[in-house]
């Protein structure tokens, strides 16, 4: 039974206005009624598989109390998203701050001076690099967990699709669908292997976790990730990942390489070799796929194994609890 007081979470999106004021109340009804709900995003799905990890652990909260934190503002609000939650907060009460905060902490370099924040969390070591070179001695790395319930092997005996390419490919788009997608397909067809292709910011989750219980593997097409929640949640699934990993700078169009030089990033953060197999460009893509597809075959990967060992809901929620008691305490 845990007698810890409850945590405060605080959640929040900015939907601004565009054209006129209040503007963004039909604009919020349009968007349901021509998409339907909305789609929770990376900062949705953190906050709530936050909460899920600590529902399971059976640890209270309180969501977005804003009357509580300003009757005792001397107790740690824990900010999962966005900066603007921080306006809504006395001035005085310590912050546990992330993981959705700014792109990069020079939007607001002197935020550790504005307000007592006592951690900032970021979802992964390279992140926790950038951000550490304008808030030195500040920045803790902290991935959310993944419902390994509902993500899960699929005990569907013939699997209609054995290549999910996942195309998460925004910048030098043409160039790219130039080098390494087109060959790829084209290999996938000299192959004979059915193949379906999922584009970012066209599906629903929905959509993904059918695929998940009909598909072999996946390709992920990525620049760069800070955690991967897709990724990881195919994982989950038992399916292994070819996965383009090119390194290099981050490629943030708002910051880089004019304001911000940072290296390396990654588009596969948390990995080892029985999640799959890592290319770097077009060189080598067709080698490595060789070597993944006899994986693949073979059965000589593994994936969520890496996933349960650290990722389930429970054990990030363990892991934030930490970082709570941590820097939680009085200064």
């Amino acid at each position: 039974m845990h007698t810890r007081p409850p945590l405060n979470l605080f959640y929040g999106e900015p939907d601004a206005d565009r054209w006129t004021r209040f503007d963004r109340y039909p604009r919020r009804m349009a968007r349901w009624m021509l998409r339907g709900p909305k789609q929770p995003g990376g900062t949705m799905l953190v906050y709530l598989n936050l909460r899920a990890g600590l529902d399971r652990l059976g640890v209270r909260y309180r969501a977005n109390d804003y009357r509580h934190i300003h009757a005792h503002p001397d107790e740690l609000a824990c900010v999962i998203g966005q900066p603007a939650v921080l306006d809504k907060l006395p001035q005085r009460t310590p912050i546990l701050f992330g993981t959705a905060i700014y792109n990069h902490p020079i939007d607001n370099p002197d935020l550790p001076k504005q307000r007592p924040v006592r951690r900032v969390l970021v979802p992964c070591a390279w992140t926790a690099s950038m951000f550490s070179t304008v808030w030195p001695g500040l920045v803790s790395s902290w991935p959310v967990g993944v419902d390994t319930h509902r993500w899960s092997p699929s005990m569907r005996a013939n699997k209609n699709v054995d290549v999910l390419i996942y195309d998460k490919i925004r910048r030098h788009r043409d160039r790219y669908l130039r080098t390494i997608v087109e060959p790829l397909i084209a290999e996938l067809k000299r192959r004979n292997l059915s193949f379906h292709v999922l584009r970012y910011g066209f599906y629903r989750e929905e959509q993904l976790l059918k695929l998940s219980r009909r598909t072999r593997s996946m390709v992920y097409l990525s620049h760069h990730e800070t955690q991967g929640l897709a990724a990881q949640q195919m994982l989950a699934s038992g399916i292994p990942l070819f996965a383009w990993d090119a390194g290099g700078l981050w490629k943030d169009p708002t910051f880089a390489p004019g304001v911000v030089r940072f290296a390396p990033v990654s588009s596969v953060p948390y990995w080892d070799e029985r999640c799959g197999v890592k290319f770097k460009n077009g060189g080598d893509l067709l080698p490595a796929f060789d070597k993944f597809w006899f994986g693949v075959e073979a059965g000589l990967f593994a994936p969520r194994e890496m996933i349960m060992e650290d990722f389930t809901l429970e054990q990030r929620a363990k892991a934030y609890l930490a970082l709570v008691d941590e820097y939680g305490g009085a200064s």
